[in-house]
């Protein structure tokens, strides 16, 4: 599994012109699964992401995770792309994403899991989507697992 999380003042997913997420303060999520992934590695990245400290303290150092604020929340969009890998050519290869519906399965838990801790919005699986955000920094980071 792959993440890219980025911190934002806000952020939202519109699906065929309807807002189907929308969030304020808090984490925007783009996550890919790949084949091989378990729920250990959802879960692990998750866990992660709800207690990773990137938000700032009373002195401005990124010391809070998102579960120390009020009012934060998670936008969690499903982004099969981030299983690709670009070694040759100029087309990516996506051999590595999972199947859909087994990837479904297993985003479902990732936003369960998510939602024991925190407020989550989300897209909609397998959807084209517009995504819009307000990068609060920049601050955003890659997660990654394999294998648990």
């Amino acid at each position: 599994m792959r993440v890219v999380i980025q911190r934002v003042s806000e952020a939202k997913v519109d699906v065929e012109g309807k807002t189907t997420g929308k969030i304020n303060r808090g984490i925007l999520i783009y996550s890919g699964i790949e084949d091989g992934d378990t729920e250990k590695e959802v879960e692990y990245i998750a866990e992660k992401i709800v207690n990773l400290r990137i938000f700032p303290d009373e002195n401005n150092k990124m010391n809070n995770s998102i579960m120390e604020l009020d009012n934060s929340e998670v936008l969690s969009i499903s982004q099969f792309t981030l299983s690709s890998y670009i070694k040759k050519g100029r087309r990516p290869d996506f051999t590595n994403a999972m199947v859909p519906e087994k990837a479904k399965e297993l985003y479902e838990v990732f936003n369960s899991k998510l939602a024991e801790h925190v407020k989550v919005e989300k897209g909609i699986f397998g959807a084209m989507m517009d995504i819009y955000s307000v990068n609060d920094g920049p601050v955003t980071f890659i997660i990654e697992k394999k294998g648990l």
